[in-house]
């Protein structure tokens, strides 16, 4: 079968492309051109740059077709396309397979190995445009637990009247669906809804961005434009992290939400407006209110009525239909006809689970597993390794180390199972563990040792930095709930990711909240919630 695509031109190749990146817990998207050669390493001048040492500088180069193709560009340890390893760039190529004469996606979804990472091919999703259009009419809500359809029948009422919204939550909780379900819902569904992220901007933007400007009002204004105030005219405009507006610039929103006009900058005359305001922060507003970071009068303007969106760990009833959805948009996405199915033992790990990231971390955690899995089932196995911890304890209080069902791969090797080759040291040169070995295992302790039961560690150990620390110092009297305990264990284990994160990051809190996928001021509050020191007042 010719591995070209028919005619030179990939059909179905109008849609945009991305590289999925799944290196240890994390996954990241890189987007790709139409056509053109990529360099894919851990050098800095590299096109798409991968944090990872087992990567080499320039790794290997993906040319975008038609047709798809990889070379390894002499990699110390090797370019895996499954179970081949590409020979280097002078000795030939690899074709990933092409794209169906029907336009479905049979080459997307391709797993790549460089090193210990793993790449994929596969669509991006939609742009803002799709999406805003989309927004009218969001029939993939999912709303099972008892707050959140209380929360819902509370929105609808609330929609049907122009009062202004401020929407509350953590982050990743999902405050964007939920406005995007008040705009569908309100009579103003038939006009435009758009969104802006106020901390997304700097105030020398925000302005322009949202009250637009008349021609020649700057250097470089050669037409008028409309902000996205105008721009939300007969809609819905929303303003998402709200808390993170200038004061300075809190004193012109308020003017325009009390006068309901709108001046562009450089211009002289108002313009009249008929828009509804929603907006949302994951901040406590009314401290913010209270230490004058944030305009009373502001506050009570866009507070007509508070919806508040519960944390995901007090949703668990939601967690298996959520997953189940970003599941099939993921393999959607990597051009699988068919996704995967959830098992029991995969569900009750992400059950288990506190989910600081919320429902952002539930889709992040998703998107890996569906690059990863190799089956028909989603396994414990193929989720993160901090989450993996949870599959080797039991929900009953006693240990589970062989409940994690890891599924043993070509050869006896439970895929993901072996430690990332150090830089210099070839791919395969160490034999695979054995079959019944899960991913970064240890072994639990005997049956007859409870948990916790080992004398600490001495000086200069493990100590208070350590992942027991936590559990430790909170260890519940025996009989307690299973659940509690488990709990307690997940907060120690989370506290030692934001540990190892501080170190890889050497202190610094926006690198080490990238690496965990949280935002900076989630870090902050974990750093104050489990008394880490910050870095800064670290001694030198």
């Amino acid at each position: 079968m010719d591995d070209g695509f028919p005619g030179g031109e990939a059909r179905g190749s109008g849609a945009a492309l991305r590289l999925a990146i799944v290196a240890g817990s994390t996954i990241a998207f890189a987007p790709l051109p139409p056509r053109g050669a990529v360099v894919l390493g851990r050098d800095e001048g590299c096109d798409v740059r991968i944090d990872d040492r087992s990567v080499s500088r320039r790794h290997a180069v993906l040319h975008v077709g038609p047709p798809l193709r990889i070379e390894d560009l002499g990699s110390a340890n090797g370019t895996f396309v499954g179970e081949q390893q590409l020979p280097a760039v002078t000795a030939g190529t690899h074709r990933l397979r092409r794209l169906s004469g029907d336009g479905a996606e049979v080459g997307l979804g391709e797993r790549v190995n460089l090193g210990a990472t793993t790449i994929v091919v596969c669509h991006a999703p939609a742009g803002p445009a799709e999406q805003q259009d989309r927004a009218a009419a969001p029939a993939d809500v999912v709303v099972r637990a008892p707050a959140m359809l209380a929360l819902y029948e509370q929105a609808a009422r609330a929609a049907r009247s122009p009062i202004s919204v401020l929407i509350l939550g953590e982050t990743g909780v999902g405050k964007e669906v939920l406005a995007r379900t008040l705009h569908a819902l309100s009579p103003r569904a038939g006009g435009p809804y758009v969104e802006l992220n106020c901390a997304a901007l700097p105030p020398s933007l925000l302005e322009g961005e949202l009250f637009g400007h008349e021609k020649s009002a700057f250097t470089g204004a050669s037409q008028a434009r409309p902000g996205l105030i105008e721009s939300a005219d007969g809609g819905t405009l929303f303003l998402d992290e709200i808390g993170e507006l200038p004061l300075a610039f809190q004193v012109k929103l308020l003017r325009v939400l009390e006068d309901r006009k709108v001046l562009r900058l450089g211009g002289r005359t108002p313009r009249r407006i008929d828009l509804r305001f929603v907006a949302a922060t994951n901040r406590d507003i009314e401290a913010e209110v209270a230490r004058g970071a944030f305009r009373q009068d502001l506050y009570f303007r866009l507070n007509g009525i508070s919806l508040v969106v519960p944390p995901l760990r007090e949703r668990v009833a939601e967690i298996a239909p959520l997953a189940g959805k970003f599941l099939e948009e993921a393999c959607r996405q990597l051009g699988q006809r068919r996704a995967p199915g959830l098992s029991t033992e995969a569900l009750g790990v992400l059950e288990a689970y506190t989910w600081p990231g919320n429902v952002r971390e539930l889709r992040n955690v998703i998107e890996r597993a569906a690059v990863l899995c190799a089956g028909d089932m989603v396994l414990p196995a193929d989720l993160p390794p901090h989450l993996q911890c949870i599959s080797r304890l039991s929900l009953t209080g006693a240990g589970a180390g062989d409940a994690a069902g890891a599924r043993p791969g070509p050869g006896g090797d439970t895929r993901g199972s072996r430690p990332p080759p150090p830089p210099d040291e070839p791919r395969g040169s160490r034999p695979p563990p054995p079959p019944d070995e899960p991913r970064g295992s240890r072994p639990p302790p005997p049956p007859d040792e409870p948990r916790g039961s080992r004398p600490p560690p001495p000086p200069g150990g493990e100590g208070a930095e350590g992942p027991g620390a936590l559990a430790a110092a909170a260890a519940p009297p025996p009989g307690a709930d299973a659940m509690a305990r488990l709990r307690l264990e997940m907060k120690a284990l989370d506290r030692q990711r934001v540990l190892e994160a501080l170190e890889q990051s050497a202190g610094n809190q926006t690198r080490a909240a990238k690496l965990l996928g949280i935002s900076l001021r989630t870090l902050i509050n974990r750093i104050d919630e489990y008394g880490i020191p910050r870095p800064r007042k670290r001694p030198s």
